[in-house]
């Protein structure tokens, strides 16, 4: 694959020093603006605090890049028109040099083609209410089924149907790992009533399977699941019913695929006052740390 990384981030996998991936559909798509730009550049600087690169990854006329600058990120995030990219439109945004926010699956691949072990994001996409009728299954599901990337975020989006996406990672192979709880966080919330596979108290323990399936030659990624952070995580009750109203509203105005994910967190954060951005905002960074230290440890 022709990708552009930057000199920062080439060096440090040149020299064997962690890099983390970050994804850009979260700066297009997930947050407005300025609060989209302000959180990648957080999240970056709270990955450098550890001593590890960040690398920022979109699709800049054309061309994947890997490592962003901050001028890239503000363009993120102001830009109109940029497409959200996974494996399906990669080829496509590449051909005819558009600019494209790549989502979990997208970045996934990309990282993988650069050499990047680990990835933070939010929440990753799975298999959405309804599915066994609409078939709306994100490509993130399989995108960890093949490609050898530890994706750490808070656990599937709320939005989603959780016991049928966990259903389907199981199917593909895919270890859950949930990072200090047996419980798989909900996005915003730390509780879904739904267990994970293996639990991991620290991020070597996390590191030492990561190294053990590579070892096996099983392929795929690995799901880590970081609980938000007790304060910021908000009432299940109330995003409960933030989450039917948001979803009732899409039906009636037939708002699905690509549009659907951010029509739906835009309207939660508008139906819970704003309180849902805070959260996430919140468990990104909280994603950052751990990623950071993983990183690290995996490189040791």
């Amino acid at each position: 694959m022709l990708i552009h990384v930057s000199d920062e981030v080439q060096e440090a996998l040149d020299n064997h020093q962690p890099v983390v991936a970050l994804e850009t559909t979260i700066i297009s798509h997930g947050m407005p603006y300025p609060t989209n730009v302000e959180t990648a550049l957080k999240v970056e600087e709270t990955i450098r605090s550890f001593g590890v690169v960040p690398a920022t990854i979109g699709i800049i006329d054309g061309i994947p890049t890997v490592g962003m600058n901050k001028e890239q990120i503000e363009e993120f995030g102001t830009r109109k028109g940029i497409k959200k990219v996974s494996r399906r439109d990669l080829a496509s945004v590449c051909a005819n040099k558009q600019w494209g926010a790549t989502t979990v699956s997208g970045t996934m691949i990309i990282a993988k083609e650069a050499g990047i072990k680990v990835f933070v994001t939010g929440g990753i996409g799975g298999v959405h209410r309804g599915a066994e009728t609409t078939m709306d299954i994100s490509a993130d599901l399989e995108e960890l089924a093949q490609t050898n990337v530890a994706v750490v975020c808070a656990g599937p989006k709320a939005i989603l149907d959780l016991g049928l996406t966990l259903e389907y990672l199981e199917t593909k192979g895919v270890t859950i790992v949930g990072y200090q709880t047996n419980e798989l966080p909900a996005f915003y919330t730390r509780e879904s009533g739904y267990p994970v596979d293996v639990k991991c108290d620290s991020p070597k323990e996390i590191a030492d399977l990561i190294k053990m399936k590579n070892e096996l030659h099983l392929e795929g990624g690995m799901l880590i699941a970081n609980p938000i952070p007790q304060e910021y995580a908000m009432n299940k009750l109330v995003m409960d019913y933030a989450i039917d109203q948001a979803i009732e509203e899409a039906n009636e105005k037939g708002i699905k695929g690509k549009d659907l994910t951010p029509f739906l967190l835009s309207r939660i954060s508008d139906i819970t006052g704003g309180e849902s951005l805070e959260s996430n905002i919140h468990l990104i960074m909280n994603n950052a740390v751990l990623g950071a230290q993983l990183a690290l440890e995996l490189e040791k």
